[in-house]
C-alpha cells in the first residue's frame, strides 16, 4: 500500500517517511497537486504554524488537491499541525483551515509551559477506532495549540497541567494525531499500522 506524504516545504517528512516504511507502507513524498489529488491514502505532516502552512497549501494548489483526494474517497491522516488544519479554524494567526471537522484550535492556556513538549498519556474516548487499537499509551508531543472540544470526532484525549485536549480525532475517512507518531516508539508505530489497515469495513 502506498501513502502519499504531502510536501509543503516544511514538516517532519524524513522521520515520518521512515516511520511509515517501518509500519509496512510504500511512501511517495509529493509537492505535485496532481499526485496528491489522486492519492488513496494521504498524510499531512506537522511542524510550524497554522497560518504559514495554510498559506502555502493554498498558494501551491495543494489545499485543492487534498480536498479533491478526500472527496474521491482517500483516507487522510494529519499529524500535529496537520491535525489542527483539519478543523474549521485556528486561533494561531487567526487562520481559516481545511474545515473537514467542525471546531476551532485554541492556544493551550493553563499549561505550565508552552510549547508543551515531551511524553504524555493518550487515553481513548468514545467508540473503538482502528487508529486507537494500541491505546492507552504514552506518546510524544510538541505543540502550543490544540483542540479542546472535538465533539464526536474525539478518539483520544490527553491532560497536561490540568488542561485536557483532544489528542486523536477521526470522522469518516479523515483522522489526525496531535502527537508525533514517528517519535512515539511502539505506540506511534501501532497507530500508523492502524492507519494502513483502516477501511470502511473496519
Amino acid at each position: 500500500m502506498t501513502v502519499v506524504l504531502v510536501d509543503y516545504g516544511s514538516g517532519n517528512l524524513r522521520s515520518l517517511r521512515a516511520a511509515m516504511e517501518r509500519a509496512g507502507s510504500d511512501v511517495t513524498v509529493a509537492d505535485d497537486p496532481a499526485t496528491v489529488a489522486s492519492a488513496k491514502r494521504l498524510m499531512v505532516p506537522g511542524q510550524g504554524a497554522a497560518g504559514p502552512t495554510m498559506a502555502t497549501l493554498r498558494r501551491t494548489g495543494l489545499e485543492r488537491a487534498i480536498r479533491s483526494a478526500v472527496a474521491d474517497g482517500a483516507y487522510l491522516l494529519g499529524v500535529c499541525v496537520g491535525l489542527q488544519l483539519l478543523f474549521d479554524a485556528s486561533a494561531e494567526d487567526d487562520t481559516p483551515c481545511l474545515g473537514f471537522l467542525p471546531g476551532r484550535v485554541e492556544r493551550l492556556d493553563g499549561a505550565a509551559r508552552l510549547p508543551h513538549m515531551g511524553w504524555n498519556d493518550v487515553e481513548p474516548v468514545g467508540p473503538p477506532h482502528p487508529l486507537a487499537a494500541g491505546l492507552p499509551a504514552c506518546a510524544y508531543f510538541a505543540h502550543s495549540y490544540a483542540v479542546t472540544d472535538a465533539g464526536p470526532a474525539a478518539v483520544a484525549e490527553t491532560e497536561v497541567d490540568g488542561v485536557r485536549f483532544t489528542s486523536m480525532v477521526a470522522a469518516g475517512r479523515v483522522a489526525g494525531a496531535q502527537f508525533h507518531p514517528e517519535r512515539s516508539a511502539g505506540a506511534g508505530l501501532e497507530m500508523l499500522r492502524g492507519f494502513l489497515q483502516w477501511s470502511d469495513a473496519a
